[in-house]
């Protein structure tokens, strides 16, 4: 990843500012870091169409529902050391893929996609507007008894064997889980794990993580 595309990362105060969960106003090449500690402010999401998603083989359904819960998941695929922007891109076709012509489904089935190198590109047709207007619910397929009201945030990489996120990927999962905390009015304590519902090792070392990830959001949101 180049310097300019390290700088560009990701949550922007005022246009400028990247912030670490604590409020502290630092600059950290190569991050996407917590929100600001008076609101939760919109992380920088690729939509579908930015990065070449296939369109749905099915009627995307939007629920009249709140998610009341995020699940979080990884991907259990290679843990690549390329944290480009083009390597989300293609981890995000390849999630799709996975999803559609191996499992059958209408889409991808998670509403977000987190890449180790800290860039988010929107999963299921239709989850980014619904999150921005804070309204709505775009029926995923990521946890089986779930579905109706969780949303589901995928981590590429395999977490199940001794690897850990980078730094960068959980900063910015901090981040996404506080903007759709905000706007669902979902409150931190509700992040759970794949594993809290089905048979399942999803999402690995991040289910250990997750007292952490609810103590970061909590102070990302103030």
């Amino acid at each position: 990843m180049s310097d300019a595309d390290l700088t560009r990362r990701r949550l922007l105060l005022a246009g400028s500012a990247g912030l670490v969960a604590g409020g502290a106003a630092i600059a950290l090449s190569g991050t996407a870091h917590a929100a600001p500690r008076a609101a939760a402010v919109e992380p920088d999401i690729d939509p579908t169409a930015t990065w070449g998603a296939r369109p749905p083989s099915g009627t995307i359904s939007v629920l009249d529902n709140r998610p009341v819960k995020i699940i979080v998941h990884h991907a259990a695929g290679p843990n690549s050391t390329d944290y480009s922007r083009a390597q989300a891109h293609s981890h995000a076709r390849w999630v799709q893929n996975l999803h559609m012509d191996e499992n059958g489904w209408s889409d991808t089935g998670y509403h977000f996609v987190v890449s180790r190198g800290g860039w988010i590109t929107e999963g299921r047709h239709e989850s980014l507007r619904t999150l921005r207007a804070g309204e709505g619910l775009v029926l995923g397929a990521h946890t089986s008894g779930q579905n109706y009201d969780a949303i589901g945030i995928c981590n590429e990489g395999a977490y199940h064997d001794g690897a850990t996120p980078p730094q960068a990927q959980w900063d910015v999962l901090v981040s996404l889980c506080a903007y759709t905390c905000q706007q669902y009015g979902i409150a931190p304590t509700q992040l759970y794990g794949h594993k809290d519902f089905n048979a399942t090792l999803c999402p690995g070392v991040l289910h250990d993580m997750l007292p952490r990830l609810r103590t970061e959001v909590a102070a990302a949101l103030g």
